[in-house]
């Protein structure tokens, strides 16, 4: 449909589908770089409130065009999502207009520097990006179809991006949603315990350099407007190469903590507006810590945390999950007196062996936690729950299946939920060992039990890591459940010399049926499923087990130095053990 030209020299406007539907609209940046947006809004004139994305995956790019895998099991497996819908609208981790513009709010896309329809160079997660969204929250919040309160909802980039604007206080951001976003940009992002993540690497081939600014006809068209996605100006390969930051570069680079990465995570003491965080059990790698760090750390005095399982691009568009989500942006935005003060501040999807049961707390860890010691036990590789007397090794081969410890057959049905802490005294051939620490529960019959993560549709139970010459502690931010690593500096070992660690595991839930086992593997390599590895359109490589959350570069990862023996020592006051959260029944 051709558009009715509003300022033929600024963008497009015209009606349809039950919106007013701008495209294109200019957002200056103070820099003198021009931002493009669409923006849906109620037909009826009048002020409202508004919900602004800034991203890099192209404004234009439908969800069914760029993530066709994705799009097609979210819309068999959740059918409520696609109803109520022409779903022509649907973008890759934003709001749906179509649900939310006929509540009266106004929904604004914005193609990040570089990225889609806006010019510039690329470069995410950057402070330049983060201004950018501060100022486009101010220009938002002027605008005569805007009542002057803005707010931030979306997945993943989108959330990481909440975290970091409502740092620098924007003052008409009233609210935010962050669904399943991380907040540091080094552990949860690329270092997991000091170990590089290719994951970056690979998202931005895969993700990012695919919809840039000035890949012109190159690249995709709107099924919506027939204009190109990523505009109309065609670069060579050279020029799209020097209008975009090396990020992969720039994490070999800086391989330990520092300025690079602070200035890319948000300071949580200068997080103040309310908030809703919505974290993945299955985020494993990506979308859980960080947001059970921001809501546990953020300085703001109205935030709530929710947790739920399955595809990470899901949830979201649900029924539950839009529900959840207006209900706190009708409190916050619209004023509405519609009991979400009373919402206790943790909403749970406990997770069974074969569903998932919502249940409501008030506080992160649960009050009531049990903090259970499971022991390592050389003899039998069991997991018990006292420590062995008597010196003893066990060692592995850091390249090979690693060690696991178990439990023996569970005589009640128990619940964990929440952080765990893995102790270990290990020794390695080299002068550095990493340790892949993975949470595992086994049916009676010895098979493990895995689940639908954010990506990957085999998952265990939990995971952890730490490089061994970063595990200098954080005195200030360690908590007994969660060590906190400076990596700032590294503390080579001698070969054989034995230390200390304490390897953070990150948050889980599952309730344990009787009879099943729970294990504990120690590995030098990333886990994998013992099945078919699993695809999706927008992922470079199969998944199998960790998603694209894998720790492989050859650079990082010597095998000189990781690949030899690792040995695990027992006795004479080396107590090696899981601490796991064992929630009581209530």
């Amino acid at each position: 449909m051709r558009a009715e030209l509003e300022n033929e020299n600024s963008y497009k406007s015209e009606v349809r589908d039950g919106m007013r539907i701008d495209w294109d609209v200019p957002i200056p940046m103070e820099d003198g770089i021009v931002l493009r947006c669409d923006v849906f809004r109620p037909v009826a004139q009048g002020q409202y409130p508004a919900l602004l994305s800034y991203g890099p995956y192209g404004k234009g790019l439908s969800f069914q065009e760029g993530y066709p895998t994705a799009w097609k099991l979210m819309v068999e497996q959740h059918p409520d999502v696609s109803a109520g819908s022409t779903n022509k609208y649907q973008n890759w981790e934003v709001v749906d207009p179509e649900k939310w513009v006929p509540d009266g709010y106004v929904c604004i896309r914005i193609d990040s520097r570089g990225a889609g329809r806006s010019p510039g160079v690329s470069n995410q997660h950057s402070p330049r990006e983060t201004q950018d969204i501060y100022e486009s929250i101010e220009w938002a919040a002027v605008q005569p179809w805007c009542d002057g309160k803005v707010g931030m909802n979306g997945i993943s980039y989108y959330a990481i991006n909440s975290w970091r604007a409502a740092a620098l206080q924007p003052p008409h951001l009233a609210a935010i949603c962050a669904w399943e976003g991380n907040t540091d940009r080094y552990r949860e992002a690329s270092h997991h315990g000091g170990i590089l993540s290719v994951f970056a690497k690979n998202w931005h081939d895969m993700q990012v350099k695919t919809v840039q600014h000035g890949r012109g006809d190159r690249g995709a068209l709107s099924v919506v407007t027939g204009e190109l996605v990523c505009g109309p100006e065609t670069l060579t390969d050279e020029e799209l190469a020097k209008n975009r930051v090396n990020m992969w570069q720039e994490f070999l680079d800086n391989p330990l903590d520092g300025p690079y990465y602070r200035a890319r995570s948000p300071d949580f003491s200068k997080i103040k507006v309310p908030l809703l965080s919505a974290a993945n059990w299955g985020g494993q790698g990506l979308h859980l810590r960080g947001n059970i760090e921001g809501f546990t750390r953020s300085a703001s005095t109205q935030k709530w945390l929710e947790v739920h399982g399955g595809a990470h691009w899901a949830e979201f568009y649900t029924d539950y999950g839009v529900d959840i989500q207006k209900r706190f942006f009708n409190y916050f935005l619209k004023g509405k007196n519609n009991g979400w003060d009373q919402q206790p501040a943790v909403q749970l999807n406990v997770r069974h062996i074969d569903k998932f049961v919502v249940r409501t707390e008030n506080d992160w860890p649960i009050a009531r936690t049990q903090w259970t010691k499971f022991h390592l036990n050389p003899g039998d590789l069991s997991l018990s729950m006292s420590a062995p007397a008597d010196p003893a090794k066990v060692q592995y081969e850091a390249l090979g299946d690693g060690v696991t410890f178990m439990s023996a057959p569970l005589v009640k049905e128990t619940e964990i939920t929440g952080p765990s802490v893995l102790r270990l005294n290990i020794s390695s051939e080299t002068t550095d060992a990493d340790i892949f620490a993975v949470l595992r529960v086994f049916n009676p019959q010895g098979k493990e039990v895995v689940f639908h993560g954010a990506l990957d549709p085999n998952t265990p139970i939990g995971q952890g890591w730490l490089r061994a010459s970063q595990r200098k502690l954080d005195a200030k931010l360690s908590l007994a459940h969660r060590p906190y690593y400076t990596h700032d500096e590294i503390q080579t070992l001698a070969p054989g010399q034995v230390v200390a660690l304490d390897v953070e595991i990150w948050p889980t839930c599952i309730v344990v049926p009787v009879g099943y086992r729970i294990g504990m593997t120690i590995r030098g390599k990333d886990y994998e499923f013992d099945g078919p590895a699993a695809t999706l359109s927008n992922m470079k490589n199969p998944m199998k087990g960790c998603g694209p959350f894998v720790h492989d570069d050859a650079a990082d990862r010597p095998a000189e130095i990781f690949g030899r023996k690792n040995t695990l020592h027992f006795g004479g006051g080396r107590d090696n053990y899981v601490s796991l959260p064992i929630i009581p029944a209530q």
